[in-house]
């Protein structure tokens, strides 16, 4: 069974996130592709598998559960169908938050994902009480994560995660983000933290900018922004919100290809 190890959101390898993708002809147990995932210690693997329409089904996986939303696995997903199994058209991948598109252009991939507006919560979650050295600006969720707005970069990229804290909200993840100094290339930073999930800090997390860009478009004023995700790694991506849906440009570059020796031959990849 063949795997791939993509580096998504960057466009030289060791930076942006990694993640693993298998392409199936028929979905393997959920216990044995949780175990790969959790042999794999990346944030997520992927697993695709086509549909009779063209189209494909795609399902994440963390080293804790089954995920309901991954931008930057999608993303590896594309690339590796674009790469290694000659995709030529836009990609559909039908999952648990409806269907989500990539396309390919000469600057690299085109994301299209669901527009998650951000809804706004009056205080902190008790289990984040305290973790924070200056009271929030502003803290909003989706129907995953909890949002909390610094109020700049500098305390975005400052801050001392209290990952037990963190991990107390169980597989609700927390976001963090600020704008930053005017002349600067990012329009807004973040950082992603979900310990629950089995994810200490994400990398370069392409969900939460379903809900980051109408934020930030919205105090900005306007519908194109450039973010920055500034975790150790750090990955770029270009913004666009339209009326339903959030665009997210990027890159993505093949670090591994491997062979997987599993005990259960019952389903094969392509």
């Amino acid at each position: 069974m063949r795997m791939y190890q993509v580096d998504a959101f960057a466009d030289r390898l060791f930076a942006g996130n990694p993640a693993a993708v298998l392409v199936l002809d028929d979905w393997l147990p959920d216990d044995l592709m949780l175990a790969i995932t959790q042999e794999n210690n990346l944030a997520e693997t992927a697993f695709a598998k086509p549909r009779t329409d063209g189209a494909w089904d795609l399902r994440w996986f963390a080293p804790a559960h089954e995920v309901d939303f991954c931008g930057h696995a999608t993303l590896a997903t594309a690339h590796v169908l674009f790469t290694q199994y000659g995709a030529l058209a836009t990609l559909v991948f039908h999952t648990r938050v409806g269907e989500l598109r990539v396309s390919k252009g000469d600057g690299g991939y085109r994301l299209d994902i669901p527009r998650l507006p951000p809804e706004p919560v009056d205080t902190l979650p008790p289990e984040l009480a305290g973790i924070f050295a200056a009271p929030p600006v502003r803290i909003f969720r989706n129907f995953e994560n909890i949002f909390v707005d610094l109020g700049s970069a500098d305390a975005v990229r400052d801050l001392m995660p209290d990952l037990t804290a963190i991990a107390g909200l169980g597989p609700v993840g927390l976001v963090v983000t600020g704008q930053e100094a005017e002349g600067a290339r990012a329009d807004f930073v973040s950082r992603y933290f979900a310990p629950g999930a089995g994810i200490p800090e994400d990398p370069v997390t392409g969900s939460i900018h379903a809900t980051l860009v109408p934020y930030w478009a919205a105090k900005l004023g306007r519908d194109r922004l450039m973010a920055y995700q500034a975790s150790r790694r750090g990955g770029w991506l270009d913004c666009e919100l339209t009326a339903d849906r959030v665009f997210l440009n990027g890159h993505a570059v093949t670090y591994m290809e491997a062979t997987l020796s599993l005990p259960d031959a019952t389903s094969r990849a392509i």
